[in-house]
């Protein structure tokens, strides 16, 4: 809404800088000015100053600088109107009326306030009454107690089809204000209108000032047709333009605290209650534009924190094409991610707030998260398909509207491509004497023969065993598992379709498998018991001789979580593209000795090519290390 100059001019007139100041921050006079201690930086010597003649304050500790409206808006958060709006009334000020029909629509929003507010007072008073003994046991089991029900405002709609209805009516709530505040379901071919949530817990959904303006409703039985419901679109409510819990966060996120975005009410509920006070989740739906804008209000860096299924990771991914087009400096988004098959409320019931905490430490930014959907699981075995992977993150890069962060965005994942493509180029093929075909000779005349497949493959360090035994790097990824447990709560369905060659590394991978499954893989000590207890102490002891520290540092358990992730990645990478080529090495070989043509001969060396410089890629590895105190390569 736009406000007329001469009505902004008024309040400034009526309310001097400093009386509106002064409700939050005491002030003494010193000549013409007011001073005081600094509202937004802690200090022992006032440098906070308000100057009414000249109608601004001024804080020498931040920079701070502006006039009645600036401070509201700085010290509580509000978005401008509301601040318009607050001083409005403390100046004596009747709003300002754009139009008649704007008066009509205004009155009629107070109207509807009104009825919202009566509703959520009545399904409160069901829930604690006689009526509402299940839904508070459903609760309780949830961890949700008296407290934090009264917090929250939780209530219950009784399963009687009219017992809203009844009640708002002895209020003296007409049934045309109660549908057109889609509490009441109505429609040509119902003849009597009746209540829409029914047998239900009851979450109020309110607005950016506190006023409720909808409900969502979770089913108590299990075979319902809808487990959540959510009220309609109504004249208060536009369920892509809000967020649950929206009101208490963004005063919360103006006082320091992280803005997380969950998927679920109780998930919200639960990161509030365990010290996360801005935790707010979308409203039925997958996260909106607006929704988007109104997180960046509060914060520059939300955290999205999605469950940890497939589910989960597809929202997360939307939520990355939503927001890349919208992005600015400083201004962006950040991806947690919970164990498999926890949600939020999962997560802070069994591990409280340092389960959480860690989690959102973890986050990773959004150029990660993109980097990760877009080259996790993709074809990369051929030229071709690297170039289509190229490409595809180009036109990604171009969909960014802000100029500054696509530079920056082409120059990160232009980075992250570069290393995991790096060693593709690192080594020539051999060729046969002269460099290549000599005049006069047959193609193959002259040529040093091509030495067996199954050699070649043997003395690839990617796949050689201990002492001829484990290869090493089916040894290496289960050497990682065994130092860092984390590792198959995000990777486990990876590890378990990787091509083990081995037997003796496919029966402990299982090993391994079983103990995430079973709930005894939470740390290496544990994890080690388990597999003694299995009958897999050698084997595992023999894994663990097969990594040299000097080289395999970040599968050892004192490196740190980041770099044990990217060394994960890049070494699982590599064991499948490994696999790909010693098949296709065979392949060739079995071609060339039945017709050795050009052709084949130049297929052989090609594959020949491409594992040495897997071979060569071990080195890689020492290129990162930030994370375990270790100087970075340069790659």
């Amino acid at each position: 809404m736009r406000f007329p100059p001469a009505f902004l001019d008024e309040i400034r007139t009526r309310l001097p800088v400093s009386e509106v100041v002064s409700k939050r921050v005491p002030l003494k006079k010193q000549g013409r000015e007011w001073r005081g201690l600094s509202p937004f930086n802690p200090e022992k010597t006032p440098s906070f100053y308000v100057n009414d003649q000249k109608g601004f304050y001024h804080c020498f500790s931040s920079g701070k600088h502006g006039d009645q409206f600036d401070f509201l808006m700085e010290t509580e958060g509000l978005p401008f109107p509301e601040a318009v709006e607050r001083l409005a009334s403390m100046a004596g000020l009747p709003m300002p009326v754009v139009s008649r029909d704007e008066v009509v629509r205004e009155n009629r929003r107070k109207t509807l306030h009104e009825v919202m507010e009566l509703a959520a007072q009545f399904f409160e008073s069901c829930l604690q009454g006689r009526v509402g003994a299940r839904a508070r046991g459903y609760l309780a089991d949830r961890g949700l107690g008296p407290t934090t029900q009264a917090r929250f405002r939780l209530g219950y709609a009784p399963s009687d089809r009219f017992a809203l209805k009844e009640a708002l009516g002895g209020r003296g709530v007409p049934v045309e204000d109660m549908v057109e505040a889609g509490l009441l379901i109505a429609g040509e071919d119902i003849a009597v209108p009746y209540d829409r949530f029914r047998d239900r817990v009851m979450f109020p959904i309110t607005d950016l000032r506190g006023r409720v303006v909808a409900f969502g409703g979770r089913a108590l039985e299990k075979d319902v047709a809808a487990k959540y419901l959510n009220s309609p679109e109504t004249p208060l409510f536009h369920k892509g333009g809000l967020l649950y819990n929206a009101f208490n966060a963004r005063a919360a996120a103006h006082k320091g605290a992280p803005v997380v975005v969950v998927e679920g009410y109780v998930d919200v509920i639960a990161l509030v209650e365990a010290g996360f006070e801005g935790a707010v989740a979308p409203l039925g739906t997958a996260l909106t534009e607006d929704q988007l804008a109104l997180l960046w209000k509060m914060a520059p860096e939300p955290i999205l924190l999605f469950d940890g299924d497939k589910a989960g990771r597809r929202a997360a991914w939307r939520a990355v094409d939503l927001a890349l087009p919208h992005l600015k400096p400083g201004m962006s988004l950040r991806f947690g991610t919970l164990p498999d098959g926890q949600d939020p409320d999962d997560l802070v019931r069994h591990g409280g707030r340092p389960a959480a905490e860690a989690v959102l430490v973890a986050a990773r930014p959004l150029a990660a998260e993109l980097w990760s959907r877009e080259s996790e699981g993709a074809p990369i075995d051929t030229p071709e398909r690297r170039a289509a992977l190229e490409a595809r993150i180009g036109e990604i890069i171009r969909g960014i509207g802000d100029e500054t962060v696509r530079k920056h965005y082409r120059s990160d994942l232009t980075e992250r491509f570069r290393k995991l493509f790096a060693p593709a180029a690192a080594s020539g093929a051999r060729r046969p004497p002269g460099g290549g075909r000599q005049r006069g000779r047959r193609p193959f005349e002259a040529v040093e023969p091509p030495p067996v497949a199954s050699d070649m493959v043997r003395r690839s360090s990617l796949v050689r065993g201990v002492s001829g035994g484990l290869p090493r790097n089916e040894a290496l990824l289960l050497f990682a598992v065994l130092n860092h447990p984390f590792l198959l709560d995000r990777h486990a369905e990876e590890l378990a379709e990787l091509p083990f060659a081995s037997r003796e590394a496919i029966s402990l991978r299982q090993a391994l498998l079983d103990a995430h499954t079973e709930g005894e893989a939470d740390t290496p000590e544990h994890l080690a018991a388990r597999i003694s207890a299995s009958g897999l102490g050698e084997l595992a002891a023999r894994v663990r001789a097969s990594a040299v520290a000097r080289h395999d540092w970040p599968a050892f358990a004192d490196a740190g979580r980041t770099d044990v992730e990217l060394w994960w990645h890049q070494r699982s990478a590599l064991h499948r593209r490994s696999h790909a080529l010693s098949r296709e090495l065979r392949e060739a070989e079995t071609a060339l000795a039945e017709e050795p043509t050009e052709m084949n001969w130049a297929r052989f060396l090609d594959i020949q090519k491409r594992i040495a410089a897997l071979d060569g890629t071990e080195a890689l590895v020492e290129g990162f290390g930030a994370a375990s105190g270790r100087s970075a390569r340069s790659m």
